[in-house]
């Protein structure tokens, strides 16, 4: 006789959950969540902040930061909502994200002058502890690993 929670399906565990569902916040899965959180707060008001007091400054540099930020959130959503599309779309966004990283750190390594002020990709994200770089690579792994059968 097999009974037990750990053999219950995601729909049993949680009323409302579609059956099949992709639990994407369990085990590291709630870190990631967490972090990308922690970056949506850092991204989105650091940005908002430098675009309503000196946008005329670097509006390059702000605006990515923005943009970041909007990332960071979406895929924050993407991995607390679960199922198989929300991780397809988290995937997508962490893939594009991880372009971005490595685009707007190479491009201030080699044109610093476009960028007056740092964004959060800047120097490959050296300013947040490289975390925007680790993260996205993180995610990926662990989305690719939570994938259904």
């Amino acid at each position: 006789m097999t009974s037990g929670r750990a053999e219950m399906t995601v729909a049993e565990q949680e009323p409302g959950r579609k059956p099949g569902g992709t639990r994407l916040i369990g085990g590291p899965g709630l870190l990631l969540v967490w972090l990308y959180g922690v970056m949506v707060v850092g991204a989105v008001s650091r940005s908002a902040y430098q675009i309503a007091t000196e946008f005329d400054r670097a509006p390059l540099a702000y605006s990515l930061s923005a943009i970041a930020g909007v990332v960071y959130g979406f895929i924050t959503y993407t991995l607390v909502r679960g199922g198989e599309t929300a991780r397809r779309a988290a995937l997508v966004c962490c893939a594009a994200e991880l372009v971005g990283v490595l685009t707007v750190g190479t491009w201030t390594l080699v044109d610093p002058s476009a960028f007056p002020d740092a964004t959060v990709w800047s120097d490959y994200g050296m300013g947040y502890l490289f975390i925007p770089v680790l993260l996205p690579l993180t995610a990926l792994y662990w989305l690719r690993k939570a994938r259904t059968a």
